[in-house]
């Protein structure tokens, strides 16, 4: 940068033996006075010799200016923001708080069933409109389980006279009553026309709903209530999980000997499981999650029969939701906190926590868009979190993938 210095310093390099001693001390004062540090020990470019090492203790500031770690300011956080707060309120009276009981379900047309003792009640989620679809017969008598059909346009209904109905949404009535359980049914789960039923005896049954004799199936694999009933999405697995700690994976058609057997039994839980959920984006992977006496969320891969991971969240666990829109899943609690844990999947690190419910949390269950999670508790209230809301950008992605997909169905049937 100083080019007189440097200009003289290589002229009088050639004749450097000519010169005297004072005069070489002097022009290194020089250097030192004009640099802070004599320029001779410091060249960039040397003309002729072997390059000298750096003066001890020398550091060269660009360096390490440039291999700091980023201040805070510049690093940008990834998380997304989520509302600590739910989005609505809506009263639940009379909710029956019952652990063993799936009260609620979000149905693919956006109407959100609800149990409310001997009635059920559906909530137009687009208009805000509530209708009470049913009111059991009896005083004594209560439902006890709720689950739509994929399509949105029927509701089963378990009760706690063992009965198992179905009700035509859009006529508002009962097509059917199928009575086959001795005792009160409490899980509920649909694959396609099959509709599988969980009952306090520890018997599920399937039931073909076209046909007159609906009854075309029994699975003892439990020795007490069965509270956790889901299939997968493709169809292929049912995963029950019981009062008797078990989870138990069944096959959708018969062994050789014609009965149905579980392909796999998982024996790991301390307590009942009443979560259990199917991952969407890996078919043989299973989230479970125990009651106060275990409390812990366990991730299974059912064709190996392994325990990919297991974490302790410190109480109940009521329910499971994965999320369509991340890769994450929601689980609700009771004692003690009666909160709702977002996690990571696969590394199991907690995204969140939502408060709020002032008792347990019984039931959870996701809109048919993926963004909200309705939490049914015992405090009487439904709560509504919209924790999975997609970014516009990623929201407009999706749209576009989905859209690119069904044109691609189109083209195809063409």
């Amino acid at each position: 940068m100083q080019m007189d210095m440097a200009n003289f310093l290589l002229t009088k390099e050639n004749d450097a033996a000519e010169e005297s001693p004072t005069k070489k001390e002097q022009q290194k004062a020089w250097a030192v006075n004009l640099n802070g540090f004599d320029i001779e020990e410091a060249k960039i470019l040397r003309l002729s010799g072997k390059p000298q090492n750096a003066p001890e203790g020398y550091q060269n500031n660009l360096k390490v200016l440039y291999s700091q770690k980023m201040t805070p300011g510049s690093s940008r956080k990834n998380g997304r923001y989520i509302s600590s707060m739910p989005d609505r309120i809506l009263d639940a009276p009379e909710i029956r708080n019952d652990y063993y009981l799936n009260l609620i379900d979000w149905s693919s047309q956006n109407f959100l069933a609800v149990a409310l003792d001997n009635s059920v009640y559906l909530w137009n989620h687009t208009t805000g409109e509530i209708i009470q679809l049913l009111q059991m017969e009896h005083p004594d008598d209560y439902v006890s389980s709720v689950s739509w059909i994929k399509e949105g346009n029927y509701l089963a209904v378990g009760t706690s006279n063992a009965e198992v109905q179905l009700w035509d949404i859009q006529q508002q009535k009962r097509l059917r009553n199928m009575t086959s359980h001795s005792s009160r049914v409490g899980s509920l789960s649909w694959n396609s026309y099959i509709l599988s039923s969980g009952a306090r005896t520890g018997h599920i049954h399937h039931h073909d709903v076209r046909v007159a004799e609906h009854h075309v199936a029994t699975l003892a694999g439990h020795t007490q209530e069965v509270c956790g009933l889901k299939w997968s999405l493709d169809g292929r697995y049912l995963a029950s999980g019981g009062n008797d700690n078990l989870v138990n994976i069944w096959p959708c058609t018969q062994g050789d000997s014609g009965d149905f057997a579980p392909v796999q039994t998982f024996t790991q839980h301390q307590g009942a499981v009443k979560a259990v959920a199917w991952c969407p984006w890996q078919s043989n992977v299973l989230a479970t999650g125990g009651g106060t006496s275990d409390r812990h969320i366990r991730i299974w891969n059912v064709c190996s029969g392994t325990c990919l991971s297991a974490v302790d969240a410190h109480s109940q666990v009521c329910s499971i939701l994965w999320s369509t829109n991340y890769k994450e899943f929601i689980s609700g609690h009771g004692f003690a906190q009666n909160q709702l844990v977002i996690w990571k999947y696969p590394t199991m690190a907690k995204v969140t926590e939502l408060r709020g419910h002032t008792a347990r949390v019984l039931n959870l269950t996701m809109s048919p868009d993926g963004a909200t999670v309705a939490s049914a508790a015992a405090d009487e209230t439904l709560r509504l979190w919209r924790c999975f809301e997609m970014d516009p950008i990623k929201k407009k992605e999706k749209e576009k993938a989905n859209s690119a997909k069904s044109s691609i169905i189109h083209q195809g049937i063409r």
